[in-house]
């Protein structure tokens, strides 16, 4: 899809009912992601989930993915495969999950804290979420593509960390990927202007050493060249005026984990 796919309200609120059964799904991951857990485990009760709810896993079988989740430990920056790997204590797990309902796609990721993990995870988590509502604060209309990359890397590059540049957040909709690429790195005021009516996942991917990553012989699996940790946030936004529509939201996710301290 070469061109921009703008959207009318009552397809906004479509995308954002899709977009909050993905939210819900993560807030069931959040129940029981543990030490000790399998990443597949986590994978087999949203595929049950999704199709509870009338959806179907966005990313199954999507370009030959096989599965529900991407599900990235500690140095993996994306698209890692869910499989018999034991989450532990002080684990950084990136979960990305996508839905379709009624034919429109939502799009969310969130990175658990397994435990007690170190300051430099910490930080990293809090900074990388703090990217994320940067950005967002700069998808309003008159505002650029350019603007919400400065946004993450400034804050990303001014505590020390690195900015992916080879994966970047994109339009949402009918399509999974639709145009606008939305970079986490770039200048003020370049780039597609944002109007009313576009929809785009927002996600910065921050590593907390050099950007450089390495993509796997499997096709999918992203790792930080350093092999230092990487964390990633996501949130599907409509572009408003004044204020974004953030149609995802992390409230579920937390009070889950906020309930299990």
């Amino acid at each position: 899809m070469s061109k921009i796919y703008y959207k009318s309200p009552e397809e906004i609120e479509l995308i954002r009912e899709s977009s909050l059964l993905v939210s819900k799904t993560l807030a069931e991951v959040a129940k029981i992601i543990a030490p000790g857990v399998t990443t597949i485990a986590l994978d087999k009760l949203a595929y049950e989930f999704i199709k509870d709810h009338g959806a179907i896993p966005a990313f199954l079988n999507y370009g030959g993915f096989p599965n529900s989740l991407c599900i990235s430990p500690n140095d993996q920056v994306v698209h890692g495969f869910p499989n018999d790997y034991v989450i532990k204590e002080g684990d950084l797990i990136s979960v990305d999950c996508g839905v379709i309902k009624n034919n429109f796609f939502g799009d969310s990721a969130y990175t658990f804290s397994i435990g007690e993990v170190d300051t430099e995870k910490q930080k990293l988590t809090k900074v990388t979420q703090e990217c994320l509502s940067l950005a967002i604060d700069k998808a309003v209309v008159g505002m650029r593509i350019g603007d919400i990359a400065f946004a993450v890397q400034n804050h990303a590059e001014s505590n020390g960390f690195g900015v992916v540049r080879e994966l970047v957040g994109h339009g949402v909709g009918v399509k999974l990927h639709e145009k606008p690429e939305v970079p986490n790195y770039g200048k003020r005021g370049s780039g597609v202007k944002l109007e009313e009516g576009m929809v785009i996942a927002i996600e910065p991917m921050i590593n907390a050493g050099t950007p450089a990553v390495k993509f796997w012989s499997d096709g999918w699996t992203v790792t930080t060249r350093d092999n230092k940790p990487s964390a990633h946030f996501e949130h599907t936004v409509a572009i408003k005026r004044g204020k974004a529509d953030v149609l995802s939201t992390f409230s579920l996710i937390e009070e889950v984990l906020k309930e299990k301290k």
